[in-house]
């Protein structure tokens, strides 16, 4: 089987609920070849994160990701505002603190 039908549609589905549960009703669309989530739906500039799928890894994107608290060290990315997490396993959900992420990044 392959990473997206074993790995990244579970991942995908998880970080759904859990932004779901933090911020009920959020807009989520389709864009860049991922799903982003928007406080206001349709409205591009009001974008909290989102997630890609890649070959190995999904991605979880936050668009103001430098604001965020990270003490372990877990965002990647040296950008002005973007910052990402790389998940690969399920594990990861709870090892790289993405409810605590997604929590502070909808706040």
């Amino acid at each position: 089987m392959t990473f997206v039908l074993t790995v990244a549609e579970p991942l995908t589905q998880e970080i759904d609920a859990i932004i779901e549960e933090v911020c009920p009703g959020v807009g989520r669309r389709p864009m860049y070849g991922g799903t982003v989530f928007e406080l206001e739906a349709g409205n591009h500039k009001t974008m909290v994160c989102g997630h890609f799928v890649y070959k190995n890894h999904v991605s979880l994107e936050f668009s103001n990701g430098f604001e965020l608290s990270d003490p372990d060290g877990v965002l990647e990315g040296n950008g002005k505002y973007r910052r990402h997490i790389k998940l690969t396993r399920q594990s990861d959900i709870h090892e790289k603190s993405v409810r605590s992420m997604i929590e502070q990044a909808f706040s």
